[in-house]
């Protein structure tokens, strides 16, 4: 054999041996479906190196957090994974359906909690570090307008929501569905100015009308990158409420359980050191590996965490709560001005409408005040109804106005509980003709019995079919049965409150339709 003829040879063997080394090293190629939140469209990057390191392809299928975890039903669903911003709203739905199979595998993967981006405007409005209370009251008095996405759609939108509600309990455990009520809520939907069903979405809208919102609520990543993105006039200010957040925690779930080891593979990747930098470069969010040396763009230890609902039910309702918050509700006080309310249990009658009007600077005041928008019917009634007056708030002169009302007359007379109240559900009937779309609802305080005007039992029917619940406060020793009647057979419920505590009294009854 000639000398070319051998070299050709041996070139030949040595670039078949660099092909089959270099082929033995590169993992062969699994494809996983992967329903993904939609706020994961950054990690592009990140499973493009996932798969080159791994040979494990994640084709991702984007939707809000909420629709995903509607969309998913294991274990028939036709993902193979699923990584969304949190996996509680999808356990919570599996066990209110009856679920009784095997729960999917899950793994953290990446923290962001929720947060609040404030205009420097807005945050010099605002304590240094803001609770959710501060937040509403600040919506509430419309000082501070904000974005934040459809909590019936995405995560970050239900995440603040249930921080939101949570701290308007101030029990400091999960939300329960007694807890969640309109009127706790309100002031803070009144800030609402822009929505989106996705985070991109929200933060195109929000770059667009940045001259006219105050704020955007979002997980921390999604703020840092905002502000990173050049598209802002003046950066936001990022604020953690010191009442607490929501953690999104990204779980990887394995829906299917023949892709174990490919699963296993990817989450080995993406957890270890290279993965954990890589994603925190590339997304803003933080790392649970806490080995990895965190960015110092993230802000300090979370702090105060706060629990997810776990009922089904608690969702359901915050859920019908923001759909119904889109307008400012109705409420009819009908308040006893009798003779037996004279002296300290007007006084604090009075003292309350005050709080109501934004001087109980509490947590629990500031989420009950009265907001724009919101429309106030006050009447006072002895033995007949001796004054009424319809309000719209708007600003402090509308508060004034209320507070010069209720002082503007003495308690005199008997009490005729039942012909007032009948007075409001014709008022609460006409507001519903003509405007169906608004909320309604009636507040009613006595201090005790009726003992004039109409009997209970020939209007209940009438106040049913009207369809506007009442929530009543009793001052009396014992409430009147007839309170509760009242109460029950319209949808609504009774408060005992003595003169000391009746302000905290109508904040736990404050109606909103």
């Amino acid at each position: 054999m000639s000398r070319v003829r051998r070299a050709g040879t041996l070139l030949a063997v040595l670039l078949l041996a660099v092909t089959a080394a270099c082929t033995a090293d590169k993992p062969a190629t699994v494809t996983l479906r992967v329903l993904a939140s939609s706020d994961l469209t950054d990690l592009r990057p990140v499973l493009d190196r996932l798969e080159h390191e791994t040979g494990v392809r994640l084709v991702m299928d984007y939707r809000g957090t909420v629709d995903a975890g509607d969309a998913l039903t294991p274990p028939t669903d036709e993902h193979d994974l699923a990584w969304l911003s949190s996996d509680r709203y999808l356990r919570l739905k599996l066990k209110a359906a009856g679920y009784t199979g095997p729960v999917p595998l899950s793994t953290k993967i990446m923290d962001s909690p929720v947060a609040i981006g404030l205009t420097p405007a807005a945050a010099d409005r605002l304590p240094d570090r803001p609770t959710w209370a501060d937040i509403a009251d600040a919506a509430a008095a419309g000082r501070l307008g904000f974005a934040m996405a459809d909590p019936r759609h995405a995560g970050s939108g239900l995440a603040a929501l249930i921080g939101v509600a949570t701290a308007a309990t101030g029990a400091g455990r999960a939300l329960r569905p007694e807890d969640v009520t309109c009127d706790r809520l309100g002031g803070f939907f009144a800030g609402r100015r822009i929505t989106a069903t996705s985070t991109a979405d929200l933060v195109a809208r929000f770059v667009a009308g940045q001259d006219s919102v105050d704020a955007l609520i979002s997980y921390e990543s999604v703020l840092l990158s905002v502000n990173a993105g050049g598209r802002l006039r003046q950066p936001l200010r990022i604020v953690y409420p010191r009442d607490g957040i929501v953690l999104a925690e990204y779980p990887l779930l394995l829906l299917n359980p023949r892709q174990r080891a490919a699963y296993d593979k990817a989450v080995a990747w993406l957890t270890g050191a290279d993965g954990q930098r890589m994603i925190m470069r590339t997304t803003l969010r933080r790392p649970v590996d806490p080995a990895v040396t965190r960015d110092p763009r993230l802000g300090p230890a979370i702090g105060n965490s706060l629990y997810f609902p776990d009922q089904q039910e608690t969702i359901d309702r915050l859920l019908a709560n923001y759909r119904a918050g889109g307008r400012p509700g109705h409420v009819i006080f009908v308040l006893d001005y009798s003779g037996s309310m004279r002296g300290a249990r007007l006084a604090k009658l009075r003292a309350t409408f005050d709080g109501l009007g934004g001087v109980d600077r509490t947590s629990s005041g500031k989420f009950a005040r009265f907001y724009p928008g919101e429309r106030i019917t006050l009447i006072r009634f002895g033995r007949t109804v001796l004054g009424e007056r319809t309000f719209t708030v708007e600003d402090q002169a509308d508060i004034d106005a209320m507070r010069a009302f209720l002082g503007g007359a003495e308690p005199a007379g008997r009490t005729a509980v039942w012909s007032a109240l009948d007075h409001a559900y014709r008022i609460a009937a006409t507001a519903r003709r003509a405007e169906s779309d608004r909320p309604v609802s009636i507040v009613l305080m006595t201090d005790g019995e009726n003992n004039a005007g109409a009997a209970i039992d020939g209007l209940l029917p009438r106040w049913r079919e009207v369809g506007v619940p009442t929530y009543a406060i009793s001052l009396a020793r014992a409430a009147p049965p007839d309170l509760g009647r009242a109460a029950s057979a319209t949808g609504g419920r009774v408060a005992e409150a003595t003169t000391d505590n009746l302000r905290d009294a109508f904040k736990d009854v404050r109606g909103c339709g």
